[in-house]
């Protein structure tokens, strides 16, 4: 084996082992069965165009050279990003931890119940910073979270408000840039007018159902917006307030003014700059709300037993159940980002987060009074952190400020604002004055011996507790803390256990070696809006990232901007609305969506204005033709886009792919393809080849960025030469093409900091391992098909028998035995594995991934565990609920408990095959109640009362 070559450590399958897989599978080689599972006439006909692979140790050494060219300055930007502290313990045992970092969106809530104690921190933490009754458990970024609650806000509007033809949002001046330009992004397909003003002077007119406050402003300033949010309920308007999460610990929450909802980032808390993101946004409103409420809930429930248990709670109003009438999509959320400001906030406490604020607020103010003294005038008469001071030559002061390492916000030449950080030291301060006073040629002696007064209103003074649980309360040192993540850790089974073989999410190694540069600070404390000449590291790695997903895909241009798949969907989208714009065409507004597609489809379309129209699938799973071409001649002259997932979400490669992109283009369309599934494309044949126009890439799926529980994500899109203009921009950095359309993140880049990840995974495996990478996935999933073959049904296979990297087993059959697919889902937890994905695409099912980087002693052992099961249902029967599969999962205290009245044995149960004994998993609660908990809603932490009266 040559040590020093990536795909030897990355891809799991050994020369020696695949005589025994060809055998199984019925090929004489890896040729013929990709020749038999890919048409060939998509096939490439030459390799891609991509630089020689690195080894492991040639990477590191790279990547941290890189790093070295960014120039880390002291950054008081400010506008919605701070840098902050990470505490170390958090950064060990969470974000360097593949126990956090490689688990799945916790759906299957037995063996979650660690990630999901953490959200309900996160959830507590929110609801009690912004005095709101309900929180979710996080979201993409602010901007895109103000978004949601525009939207949230307009589909809640009331029945006199949904009869006005002109429909009104109000967007205060003091609002973030980058926040604006997404409001305008998504406020246009749904018919919305975006009003922008000065909500001190504002009046409200006809047609208006919301309005959006920025708390504190943009540049610092602290509004009493109390007679504001009065004025609205007044006319029966909702209020949003977008809020700096640490100004909360000081100022009056929000929520006790009687706003309808709260957003924001926790980004400083605990939350590297990383160059934009990943950042974990929250989303907090009021209880009434709850079932329009984006993104995941956790909830409290009770499992089987009674006791009580944790689930992602009201689960009917994401995209994957409800598609295009859906107010939640489950692709909006950034858990391992969230888990850590949870963990920040259990680290600290309410009286180590007061005394992060007060230093904060108090080195603000000394700086004010710094600068008052030598004769600037400071604007702000009442801030948190953040000060804006009028100078006389902005140019001269940011030369001298950047030959000082430091870079402040300059609002114009007479104008900066300098927003202080938790990392703001007593140094600091001195070197901003010592930059002020070479301004003016000052010779005052700079002295920190001074008074500060109070430029807090007292009626903006938060009086009100906050953090009184006792979780908040109990791990303030190290050992507490790292036992307490060690304990919740121990909940949740990640792929550090076991294979996770989830269908459509593709959950593959994330190697150490990609991970390990996501700590050097080189590349964590970047500001996304510092002069780009300080980032030329993160451009060098993000342009060839750009490149490289350009050639793998076959397309002319790339924007890494979107920070979810959802999001890169959305984005797909309307840079297709924009062309059809452009051509004087913006009345293409259908979308042809096929019946198997992704659930985020439909829903991304209506968010993007247009109106979906359903295909029919065949018996085979394929979309059927003549369906197709209808619907295609009866929409002609109003079509805009077909939406496919390639190969299908079936799991099979279509032959007459040509024919529907062909089909979709004489008709003056253009083709979406959703890149859920690359991992069986790429290096053998792209979207362009097949005839699409603009594709998002899921990096955290097919390039190896960790699922993180449920986030981050990073979705971007690759599009054809005539779309290429329209990617989409940024109002701070100018980013995105000729004609871009507004932002769809945040950040320029979006998630910039796991842009790493995925860029490690291509230059550590290169053309050769890449192409190698998707092989051995068709292999390893065909291996399976032909493993289970017999015992359990396949329900699409390709025009040869073959499967793509995924297949669908049809578990409908066993319903005449009393087994449902859940209750398989259930018992593989005893087996050591997290479940395939349950009823996706098609109800009754289980949809299977390998992945390319698991082994073959770890196939074989998922397919005897799935042997295992089937002959378990063969002894289950209808009348008989008491049995092996029915009580799945079983827990620790079950089988250690004096009682066992069930007719099967303690081994029968926990463990079944000899391999679980080596590496037994405990599930920590039995099944949990899903409905019990969606009647019963309860999403925070319990009160301290509760633990004092236990």
């Amino acid at each position: 084996m040559m040590t020093d070559l990536f795909a030897s450590r990355h891809i799991g399958i050994r020369k020696e082992d695949l005589p025994k897989m060809l055998k199984t599978i019925g090929v004489e080689s890896i040729d013929q069965l990709i020749y038999e599972t890919i048409p060939s006439e998509i096939r490439l006909k030459k390799p891609l165009d991509l630089s020689r692979e690195m080894s492991e140790h040639k990477f590191l050494s790279h990547v941290n050279s890189l790093s070295l060219k960014n120039k880390v300055y002291k950054t008081y930007i400010g506008l919605g990003y701070n840098e902050c502290i990470t505490p170390s313990v958090i950064k060990r045992n969470i974000l360097e931890n593949p126990g956090w970092y490689t688990a799945y969106t916790p759906y299957q809530a037995e063996i979650a119940q660690g990630r999901l104690e953490a959200l309900l921190n996160f959830q507590t933490m929110i609801c009690d910073l912004t005095g709101m009754e309900l929180s979710n458990a996080s979201l993409l970024d602010e901007s895109t979270a103000a978004a949601e609650a525009m939207t949230m806000l307009f589909d809640v509007r009331n029945r006199e408000q949904k009869k006005n033809e002109v429909v009104k949002f109000f967007v205060s001046n003091e609002v973030l840039p980058q926040t604006l330009s997404l409001l305008q992004t998504r406020s246009k397909p749904l018919g919305i007018e975006l009003v922008t003003g000065d909500h001190e002077a504002f009046e409200f007119g006809e047609g208006f159902y919301g309005a959006l406050l920025q708390y504190p402003g943009k540049y610092g300033q602290v509004y009493d917006y109390k007679s504001f949010v009065q004025k609205a309920r007044d006319k029966e308007i909702k209020v949003a307030v977008a809020a700096d999460i640490l100004s909360l610990v000081l100022l009056t929450p929000p929520g006790e003014i009687g706003v309808d909802v709260v957003v924001g980032t926790t980004q400083r808390f605990g939350i590297p700059l990383g160059y934009g993101g990943p950042h974990a946004a929250f989303f907090a409103t009021k209880e009434a709300f709850k079932r329009n409420i984006p993104g995941r809930i956790i909830g409290l429930t009770r499992d089987t037993d009674g006791n009580q248990a944790l689930r992602m709670a009201l689960q009917t109003r994401e995209q994957h159940i409800k598609r295009d009438k859906a107010t939640s999509n489950i692709c909006t959320a950034q858990v391992l980002l969230a888990v850590m400001a949870g963990a920040y906030a259990v680290y600290h406490g309410p009286q180590g987060l007061r005394y992060i604020a007060d230093k904060v607020h108090h080195n603000a103010k000394i700086l004010s009074q710094l600068l008052e003294k030598q004769g600037f005038e400071q604007l702000n008469t009442a801030f948190f952190d953040t000060i804006k001071v009028r100078v006389p030559d902005g140019k001269s002061l940011k030369s001298k400020a950047e030959k000082n390492g430091i870079n402040f916000n300059y609002i114009d030449n007479n104008t900066v604002s300098i927003s202080i950080n938790e990392a703001t030291s007593q140094d600091d301060i001195k070197l901003i004055y010592t930059c002020f006073s070479e301004l003016t040629g000052s010779k005052d002696i700079y002295s920190i011996d001074v008074k500060t007064k109070d430029v807090i209103p007292h009626s903006l003074i938060r009086n009100t507790l906050f953090l009184d649980n006792e979780i908040f309360n109990s791990y303030h040192s190290e050992t507490e803390l790292m036992r307490y993540l060690k304990k919740l850790e121990r909940k949740d089974l990640a792929l550090n256990q076991s294979m996770i073989s989830l269908g459509s999410c593709t959950m593959k190694l994330n190697a150490a070696s990609q991970m390990l540069p996501l700590s050097m600070p080189a590349w964590g404390n970047i500001h996304p809006f510092v002069p780009v000449e300080q980032a030329e590291g993160y451009h060098t790695i993000l342009e060839e990232l750009e490149r490289d997903l350009t050639e793998i895909t076959g397309f002319a241009g790339t924007s890494l901007q979107p920070n979810s798949g959802a999001q890169g969907e959305y984005a797909g989208l309307m840079t297709i609305r924009a062309y059809h714009e452009s051509r004087g065409e913006a009345y293409r507004n259908i979308c042809i969506i096929p019946a198997s597609a992704h659930g985020t489809n439909p829903a991304s379309a209506v968010m993007a204005g247009m109106k979906v129209v359903v295909t029919k699938t065949d018996e085979r799973g394929n979309i059927d033709m003549l369906d197709l071409q209808e619907k295609v001649e009866i929409h002609s002259e109003n079509l805009a886009a077909l939406m496919i997932t390639y190969p299908s979400t079936h799991g099979v490669f279509e032959s007459s792919i040509k024919k529907i992109t062909q089909l979709i283009h004489d008709n003056g369309g253009q083709v979406y393809m959703d890149g859920a599934n690359m991992n069986a494309q790429v290096g053998l044949t792209n979207p362009a080849t097949i005839g699409a126009d603009v594709c998002h890439l899921n990096l955290h799926k097919t390039f190896a960025i960790p699922h993180g529980g449920g986030g981050p994500g990073v979705g971007p899109i690759c599009v054809a030469e005539q779309l290429v203009p329209f990617l989409p921009g940024n109002p701070v950095i100018k980013t995105g093409g000729k004609k871009a359309i507004t932002a769809i993140s945040g950040a320029p880049w979006g998630s910039s900091l796991v842009c790493l990840i995925s860029y490690g995974y291509i230059k550590m495996l290169g053309e050769a391992g890449l192409t190698e990478s998707t092989k051995i996935a068709i292999l390893n999933a065909n291996y399976i098909k032909n493993r289970l073959s017999g015992k359990f049904d396949v329900l699409y296979t390709g025009e040869k028998g073959r499967a793509a990297h995924e297949m669908i087993i049809d578990c409908r059959p066993f319903k005449q035995n009393g087994i449902e697919v859940t209750d398989i889902a259930k018992r593989l937890m005893d087996y050591g594995f997290h479940a395939p994905t349950v009823s996706f695409p098609v109800a009754g099912t289980l949809m299977i991934e390998p992945t390319e980087s698991e082994n073959l002693d770890e196939l074989d052992r998922f397919c005897d565990a799935m042997l295992s099961i089937r002959k378990e249902i063969d002894h289950s029967s209808s009348e008989d609920t008491n049995n092996i599969l029915k009580n799945a999962p079983h827990t620790l205290h079950m089988v250690t408990n004096d009682s066992w009245d069930f007719p099967y044995s303690r081994q029968e149960a926990a463990f079944p095959l000899p391999f679980v004994n080596e590496n037994k998993f405990w599930p920590s609660v039995r099944r949990v109640d899903d409905a019990y908990g969606d009647r019963n809603l309860i999403c925070t932490c319990a009160p301290i009362e509760a633990y004092a009266e236990a």
